[in-house]
């Protein structure tokens, strides 16, 4: 007996509107979890950067790739630097994320943290031996980019021992 594979439209849509109930009901169905949109997203990364705890959750536990990187060499924990998603970087970190990708420009979810103030996420990826002496492609590391942008607490957690 032969299972349906579910479209890869339907999965992009769960992902996006943070549909985990879809998801979990249809896992066995998912063939191509880690399928890429033009823009080489795949479901993981779509669900993580709009804030969807428990479809990135049932997303990692229908076995998508945690550190997948997008066309531009984004992960799904870069993505959740950027927008302020604790929860969704601590599941993510918990699954393997690596804290120390880079991604085209050499950036890492750290400098992402820094550079928009997600404080908290800073601590976060330092906790979990985020790279703090790492340059992106102008030479600039955490600490620059939380300096250039006045962001006194990143200064304080980058600067420390």
């Amino acid at each position: 007996m032969t299972t349906e594979t579910l479209p890869v439209d339907k999965l992009f849509d769960a992902a996006r509107t943070g549909d985990a109930a879809f998801i979990r009901a249809h896992a066995h169905r998912l063939r191509h979890v880690d399928e890429r949109d033009p823009r080489g997203y795949t479901p993981l990364i779509i669900a993580a950067y709009n804030g969807h705890l428990e479809a990135t959750e049932a997303l990692l536990d229908a076995g998508a790739d945690v550190n997948a990187q997008d066309y531009g060499g984004n992960t799904a924990l870069m993505g959740v630097c950027f927008k302020g998603y604790p929860q969704i970087a601590e599941l993510l970190i918990r699954r393997g994320a690596d804290v120390n990708l880079r991604h085209g420009n050499g950036g890492t979810a750290l400098m992402f943290a820094a550079l928009f103030g997600r404080n908290e996420l800073v601590k976060l990826m330092l906790h979990h031996g985020a790279d703090k002496t790492v340059r992106e492609v102008r030479g600039l590391t955490a600490l620059d980019l939380a300096v250039q942008q006045g962001n006194i607490a990143a200064v304080e957690l980058l600067a420390e021992g």
